[in-house]
């Protein structure tokens, strides 16, 4: 631990993990949607292990509340990646979701003082090898899947997210909460600020207390802090809060992706008001508009089924680290930038499409006219010529 370090946290007062694991986790869209059933029958044959995640309920909880549907974990073997003074383990685990988005996973044992986990913090931060390593891992699976993944494509765009694990340490939480009250984690404070924002210069009194807000605690010997970038959870039994951080990366990563989509249909929606009127109706421009209902529908369904696949009405725990990690992602700021986005959408494919009608009308206007002007000379020449001869 360095000189700074050492000045500000004492040996006597530091924290020492005994027992621990970090998850680092990279999340890809890999098509429109995945049949969870057949991916599951499909993956069975080339995985280690495939099952349906369940949410394992320690607290006091609703049979009916997790996942819906439950997502496709499943574990594949791979290669130790160094990073830093660590390696990750030789298994990877990849978890697919209805929505057709897979979350890469890799784990990494960690034992040591605060400045061991603030050195792989920051080793973690932007590391290309593990990147790289995701980006393979989930192209397999997506190959894997075959006909279970529609319309399958891999996003340019990944999101990353790392969780620290803290399962048995000393000082125990129960003795510094005894020794220091509710705000049990205070002489750990600036350092693991640090850890949660991969930080290697020191952090000012305002910053630490805005990344450490968000603490979350059930019960004595167990808390999660969750910031935009990292996680820290102390205690055991920490599944269900690593699979909720899970999701809420991955929801993150489908609704940046959803929003780029809209933008650039934003864009071609434009073009399309701004085309001649003879081209808006011509088969081209019909083409236009059945491709922005299209991706009215298709950006809604998604839409609705990336925020309804968990169910956190049931575990008010669980509800409370979900919304930390909202609030960290501006997921709020995201969604609402997505509705509003669909709502301009709609509204120009309705102009468009009133034009469209309001153009065939007036065409059919002019063919009766014409029909009727037709009519009327024909009453008038065809008598004289008929009697002329």
């Amino acid at each position: 631990m360095s000189t700074h370090a050492e000045h500000q946290f004492p040996t006597g007062c530091d924290l020492i993990v005994e027992k621990g694991v970090c998850t680092a986790l990279f999340a890809f869209d890999i098509a429109y949607s995945i049949n969870l059933d057949r991916a599951e029958r499909a993956a069975a044959s080339a995985c280690d292990d495939a099952q349906r995640d369940v949410l394992r309920h320690t607290r006091k909880t609703p049979s009916w509340f997790g996942y819906r549907p439950a997502p496709l974990r499943t574990v594949r073997r791979g290669t130790p990646i160094r990073v830093g003074d660590h390696e990750t383990d030789a298994v990877v685990t990849a978890t697919l979701y209805d929505f057709g988005a897979i979350s890469v996973a890799y784990t990494i044992p960690i034992m040591g003082d605060t400045a061991t986990l603030k050195a792989l913090s920051l080793a973690l931060d932007g590391h290309a090898g593990l990147a790289a390593d995701a980006g393979g891992h989930a192209r397999s699976m997506m190959n894997l899947l075959g006909s279970a993944a529609a319309r399958p494509s891999i996003s340019p765009h990944s999101e990353d997210f790392v969780i620290f694990h803290v399962e048995k340490f000393t000082p125990s939480l129960n003795e510094s909460v005894r020794a220091s009250g509710p705000l049990a984690l205070e002489s750990w404070r600036r350092v693991l600020a640090a850890v949660l924002r991969a930080e290697a210069s020191p952090l000012s009194q305002d910053e630490v207390d805005y990344t450490l807000s968000t603490l979350v605690s059930y019960g004595d010997s167990d808390a999660a802090i969750v910031d935009w970038n990292a996680a820290v959870l102390f205690g055991s039994d920490m599944e269900d809060v690593l699979a909720v951080l899970e999701f809420a990366n991955v929801e993150l990563l489908e609704m940046r992706l959803l929003d780029d989509e809209l933008d650039r249909a934003l864009e071609r929606a434009h073009r399309a008001t701004t085309a001649h009127a003879g081209v808006l109706f011509s088969r081209r421009g019909e083409a236009r508009l059945r491709d922005i209902a299209a991706l009215q529908v298709d950006s809604a369904l998604l839409f609705e089924g990336v925020n309804n696949t968990l169910k956190m009405l049931g575990d008010q725990y669980l509800a409370r680290v979900y919304k930390a990690a909202v609030g960290r992602f501006h997921l709020p700021d995201w969604d609402a930038s997505i509705l509003r986005k669909l709502g301009t959408l709609d509204s120009i494919y309705e102009k468009l499409n009133d034009r469209r009608a309001t153009r065939r009308m007036e065409v059919l206007e002019w063919i009766i006219i014409l029909l009727i002007a037709f009519e009327v000379a024909a009453s008038w020449v065809w008598p004289a010529i008929w009697g002329t001869k």
